[in-house]
């Protein structure tokens, strides 16, 4: 299931079909019957969270909490993909890309975060690259690092 806040008002073009791509993107990974949260916010708010949590005192477009819950407690929930609006439409214009498809390629980043994913190390980043790139040929959304 996909919990979308939006903590800005951001007047999303179609907020029901962005919950359901999201959600066929946990169906093929096998996590649809997991709950996502997906939180919008301003550049304040990323950049707060940015510092207090990762020690970087700058704006991003996406972070990922995975969900803490003690194994006590049975239930399927993967955490939070937090996304700066702001940011996301300036890279989007800066990267020739629609808006709407670099928004579902940061929300499924920051899922497969969740997931474990990383790109930290190269080997991982080309692990977690060709993931997302194989996620959004599915959807028809061109590869976003070309």
């Amino acid at each position: 299931m996909i919990v979308i806040q939006n903590s800005i008002n951001f007047t999303l073009a179609d907020e029901a079909k962005f919950a359901n791509i999201l959600q066929a993107a946990l169906d093929d990974l096998e996590k649809g019957e997991s709950e996502l949260l997906i939180r919008f916010v301003d550049k304040l708010e990323i950049q707060q969270l940015n510092r207090d949590y990762r020690h970087k005192d700058k704006t991003t477009n996406v972070l990922s909490f995975p969900s803490d819950l003690p194994i006590e407690i049975d239930e399927s929930i993967l955490g939070d993909v937090v996304i700066c609006i702001d940011v996301v439409i300036e890279e989007a214009q800066v990267q020739n890309k629609k808006f709407e498809d670099h928004l579902i390629h940061m929300a499924i980043h920051g899922t497969l975060h969740l997931l474990g994913f990383d790109h930290i190390k190269e080997e991982e980043a080309i692990e977690m690259e060709s993931l997302e790139i194989k996620i959004l040929e599915k959807l028809k959304i061109d590869n976003p690092y070309c």
